[in-house]
């Protein structure tokens, strides 16, 4: 029987991978884990309902939860479209997906502020496990959060290394109706022509499909490939950075990458394509709208601020060198069998 394997896997990210000839080609290939398995309410444990998450647990007498899950590349083909200087990293809209789902499980509707530290690396083989830790409740409401990770093979007295952090609030952000006009009258078309050829991402995160300029504004239409996966993402972190890259065709140099947002709100769910409004702000920052092709609001940003990323961002820390120390070596039996 002729099986149509383009059926079996659309939209599940997958694709062919070479395998080794024969037995003892030097060389394995792992089938690498999915996120948590089988029924994890028996043990338990809740379902946060997003694709990079698989478990979420309410700490007894701190009122705090955590949200667990596991990220690779094998089981999330998308991510190894984020490469910068030669890694794979986890995109910074990701922390900001993750924190609204965190909130949206604990009553808090926007990010107040989240701050991005050390990049997280995906290995290319194996992967990570991250928690989000969302903690008490203060007088107000505001919830400190936290995104930390750990490598797979990782003792367990390795500490866990901190990505992210930031406050939750109950309150949600205003939506603009500024959007409904499109294209935007008086714009100036800006050429996105070239803009990935000096850029390493994958097809997934290249979703800049036009944009505009009128006075310090700039204007972007974005989407995501055909087919995507967008799952139970709130708002597809390829798609949200995509928003981002209409500002490398005013700002020319090194590759900028978010590093602090602020005053995120997320007003519909599940969008594939959008309209992106950038607005200048104090110092270096940008603020965001989102629409979706009706200019309906799909989500806003107050405050999002890039900086330069280059090679050196990525020095090892010394977990992962004391890890890079073991290696596989191939000795010859006696006998030259």
């Amino acid at each position: 029987m002729r099986v149509d394997w383009t059926g079996v896997f659309d939209g599940r990210g997958a694709r062919r991978a070479d395998l080794p000839t024969y037995p003892f080609q030097r060389a394995r290939y792992w089938l690498d884990k999915s996120g948590l398995g089988g029924d994890v309410t028996a043990a338990g444990l809740g379902r946060p309902g997003h694709p990079l998450l698989g478990a979420m647990v309410q700490l007894p007498g701190s009122g705090g939860v955590v949200f667990t899950g596991r990220l690779s590349a094998g089981a999330h083909p998308w991510l190894s479209d984020h490469t910068v200087a030669g890694s794979v990293l986890l995109p910074g809209t990701a922390y900001v997906d993750l924190a609204v789902r965190a909130g949206d499980q604990v009553g808090c509707r926007r990010i107040e502020d989240l701050a991005l530290g050390v990049p997280l690396i995906l290995p290319e083989h194996g992967g990570v496990h991250i928690q989000v830790a969302v903690e008490a409740p203060d007088a107000s409401g505001r919830r400190p959060v936290s995104v930390y990770s750990r490598a797979d093979d990782a003792p367990l007295d390795r500490e866990w290394v901190l990505h992210a952090e930031g406050t939750l609030v109950p309150d949600a952000g205003e939506p603009s109706d500024g959007l409904t006009v499109w294209p935007p009258r008086d714009a100036e078309p800006l050429a996105v022509e070239g803009l990935y050829e000096r850029l390493e991402y994958g097809p997934t995160f290249r979703g800049l499909r036009a944009a505009w300029r009128r006075g310090d504004d700039v204007f972007a239409e974005i989407g995501l490939p055909e087919g995507t996966d967008t799952g139970d993402f709130g708002l597809h972190p390829a798609l949200l950075d995509s928003a981002l890259h209409a500002l490398d065709l005013t700002h020319q140099g090194a590759t900028a990458l978010p590093f602090s947002w602020s005053d995120v709100t997320l007003h519909a769910e599940g969008a594939t394509t959008a309209r992106v409004r950038l607005r200048p702000g104090n110092g270096d920052s940008v603020e965001l709208e989102l629409a979706d092709a009706a200019g309906r609001p799909v989500a806003s940003v107050g405050s999002v601020t890039l900086r330069p990323f280059t090679a050196d961002d990525l020095a090892p820390d010394p977990a992962r060198v004391a890890d890079a120390l073991f290696r596989t070596e191939w000795v010859p039996a006696a006998g030259g069998r």
